[in-house]
């Protein structure tokens, strides 16, 4: 005998940053979920078990469209990329919202996403930029020498959650190894992670690899919250000067999730004053979900 609908919620399947479908990073969509409690999303986010997952419901705060709290496998975050392009475009996708530039309330604050027929567009919330750890350390735990980086400074950047941004030569992305205890005793108090970049000036694009500190150091196959964090380092070492700077990112092809991640920094006066990420999100499947007791 099924469960009573009033015990079942209705969820979405999508993969976002995806070139096409079976690609990017996985994310359930849960909605009209304002009453779970945290116990009961967290249960849910197990079960599901992708990198994250979100939960829907109606707003608190003025000028909000909908509030959407973010779960990782183990705990909640704040603010994340994947999911907040993920939720918008289906909500958008469902009917639920028109399309164009909707407010979205998470634990960070309220950002703007900008939803159109193929994806969505994410701009962060406060800028945040503070040094990160020491080059060589922060290397060494991840698997790499003090040759495999190009001795550009890390810094701890984000928009409500921070990454450690590392960039590296090309050739050590393959090789790149977390210590989970190592990054533990590195990035206290981080909940982003730590974002290993192989920067091609020449087209203004890369190729990362994030490992997430919420999925216990496993490698994430898209992260658009590292993604907003890669503009703010751009800025920071002098990448990307005064104007607007479009730079691509490649991600998840060492976890079998390809990914394409469009992102855009605006600098003024040597300060970042805004920073997006855009990609298409595809539409996987959809069902109900039963309600944790």
């Amino acid at each position: 005998m099924g469960a009573p609908e009033s015990d079942l919620l209705a969820f979405e399947v999508v993969d976002v940053f995806a070139p096409r479908p079976f690609s990017g990073n996985q994310l359930a969509v849960v909605l009209d979920a304002g009453q779970l409690s945290t116990a009961q999303c967290q249960a849910l986010a197990a079960e599901f078990g992708y990198s994250e997952s979100t939960f829907v419901s109606a707003p608190t705060e003025p000028g909000a469209d909908y509030r959407v709290r973010i779960f990782t496998p183990r705990t909640e975050l704040p603010f994340a990329g994947h999911p907040s392009v993920g939720t918008a475009h289906t909500l958008v996708r469902l009917g639920r919202l028109p399309a164009g530039v909707l407010r979205q309330e998470c634990g960070a604050g309220v950002v703007e996403v900008e939803v159109d027929d193929d994806g969505a567009r994410l701009t962060g919330g406060t800028v945040s930029q503070r040094p990160g750890p020491d080059v060589a350390a922060l290397a060494a735990a991840c698997g790499l020498g003090p040759d495999d980086v190009t001795g550009r400074p890390a810094h701890l950047v984000g928009c409500g959650i921070d990454f450690a941004q590392l960039e590296v030569h090309p050739g050590a992305l393959d090789r790149a190894v977390p210590d989970g205890p190592a990054l533990d005793r590195l990035l206290p108090g981080v909940q982003g992670g730590v974002s290993l970049l192989a920067w091609d000036p020449a087209t203004a694009s890369g190729t990362v690899r994030v490992f997430a500190a919420g999925l216990d150091w496993h490698e994430d196959p898209a992260t658009g919250s590292a993604a907003l964090g890669t503009g703010i380092w751009l800025a920071a070492v002098g990448l990307a000067g005064d104007g607007v700077t479009d730079y691509r990112l490649a991600q998840g092809a060492a976890v079998g999730r390809p990914s394409e991640l469009r992102g855009r920094v605006a600098v003024a006066g040597g300060e970042v004053t805004s920073v997006s990420v855009a990609g298409a999100v595809r539409a996987i499947a959809g069902g109900t979900v039963r309600v944790p007791v």
